[in-house]
Order: C-alpha cells, then structure tokens, then sequence
C-alpha cells in the first residue's frame, strides 16, 4: 500500500469510496434517512476539490486503486476518513493517520467522528469532548466531537 498526496484526479475516485463506504459500513449505526443526508446523490466534486486540494490530503493506493483517504487542515482539525468498504480493519486507516497527524504541527488534532468510527479514534488516543447532534436538511445526525493532545504545549 502506498500512501500518496491527493490529486485532482482523484476526487471523483474519493467521492464514490466515500458514497459506497457511508451507505455500507455506517447503515449499521445511522437509518438510511440519516446515510441519504450524510451523503448524498448529488455531492459537488468543485467543493470536494477545493476543500481536499486546501487541506493536507492524502490517498492510500493499492494495484492502483485507491483504498482509502484522509485530510487534516492547518490547525489540526481532521475532516475526513474514509476506507473502501472491502477494505475495513486491515490498516488502511491506521496509516492514513499516521500521516496526517505527522503532517500538522499544531498541539492537538480534532475531528467530528460518527458513531461507527468512535472507536477507531478511541483507540489512537482521541477522547471524547461532547456528543452532538448535527442537523442536515432537517434530519439530525449523531458524531462526538473528540480530540487528541499530540504534542506538550510548552509555555
């Protein structure tokens, strides 16, 4: 597996991995009322390019395809990760933030992690600030706001 920085070409491969992963591998903790909000039929790949192309974004190949990416922005905030559906619990993950978390410099890295994912980050150190609901065209959507220290904050 070969972790790499994103490229615009990818972002239409990231869209479709991300749709597919949601609707398969979340539908166990969120309806499929919940799923359809999350992610939709209709995602703007221009807003998806800007957002990744900004941010620190890397993609894990393997044979060529792309099983997986991440990205963090400037102040630690992890936005997303997402690992193809067939390839859960093998460390595609793992790596992707080992990247990430190397990249940034800021003292603690932050994400919105949904339920499923929760014990992902648990498990890397991150713990949980607050549950929250967030609400997308009406449907409310549980995620925990979760946060991890990385570095000493020196005075």
């Amino acid at each position: 597996m070969i972790i790499r920085r994103y490229e615009h070409k990818d972002c239409e491969h990231l869209i479709n991995l991300f749709y597919h992963t949601v609707h398969t591998i979340n539908a166990k903790d969120y309806s499929q009322e919940q799923l359809d909000v999350w992610a939709g039929d209709k995602i703007d790949l221009e807003a998806w390019n800007r957002s990744l192309s900004k941010h620190y974004t890397v993609v894990a190949v393997e044979n060529n395809i792309i099983v997986g990416f991440g990205d963090i922005d400037k102040s630690g905030y992890l936005d997303r990760l997402y690992v193809h559906k067939d390839r859960q619990r093998q460390g595609v993950a793992t790596a992707i933030c080992d990247k990430l978390e190397q990249a940034v410099r800021a003292n603690k890295i932050i994400t919105h992690s949904s339920i499923t994912a929760r014990p992902f980050f648990a498990q890397r150190g991150f713990r949980v600030v607050k549950e929250q609901q967030v609400i997308r065209n009406g449907i409310a959507l549980t995620n925990y706001l979760m946060e991890k220290q990385v570095r000493e904050i020196s005075i």
